[in-house]
């Protein structure tokens, strides 16, 4: 009786080890399948150096209420469609406004670029000055706000073309390039 069951008892292993390496081998080729995707997180993306949650964008040199964004997926880049209430920060208070059609962003270094009509207006200002151009380049290392394009000057009622303006907040000027146009000053 004992050799009779050694007659199956060693069938019935290799069989049992045949399919236990079947199993193992199906289970590495099937590996990584069916991942779930990652979740969208519906209170908005944490960046580093920034925050977006709802249409607006902010960190601690500037923010912006837009209309759509596309964003890399680790939230380092991206581009801004639709800019409307843009505020550029000066020492962590608002000091320039921008609007523009879009915007392309570094949430690492906090440059950004916008194109397009593009509208820039100083915040609080008595003299009411404000800039239309069609490309603005903000480097934030270097605080420095740079319209190389053809720029228009408006105070008041009064327009002047520029060919270019700088506006460095570090040392508190602003550089008006070759100047097209006329201008009354009041004493």
């Amino acid at each position: 009786m004992i050799k009779r069951n050694r007659k199956f008892v060693r069938p019935l292993l290799v069989g049992i080890g045949i399919v236990l390496v079947g199993w193992l081998i199906a289970g590495i080729i099937l590996a990584g399948r069916g991942t779930p995707p990652i979740p969208i997180p519906q209170n908005g993306i944490t960046l580093q150096g920034g925050h977006v949650q709802g249409n607006r964008i902010s960190t601690k040199s500037w923010s912006f209420d837009y209309k759509s964004a596309q964003l890399s997926p680790d939230g380092t880049t991206g581009t801004v469609d639709g800019v409307r209430n843009g505020i550029v920060l000066k020492k962590g208070k608002p000091y320039l406004r921008v609007s523009a059609e879009q915007i392309t962003i570094d949430t690492q270094s906090l440059n950004f670029t916008a194109v397009g009509k593009v509208h820039v207006e100083v915040i609080h200002d008595p003299q009411k000055r404000s800039f239309d151009t069609d490309l603005v380049v903000w480097t934030n290392g270097a605080k420095m706000l740079r319209m190389d394009h053809p720029s228009y000057l408006h105070s008041g009622s009064q327009t002047l073309k520029l060919s270019s303006v700088i506006i460095n907040f570090q040392t508190n000027t602003i550089h008006l390039g070759a100047i097209s146009g006329s201008l009354d000053i009041q004493k």
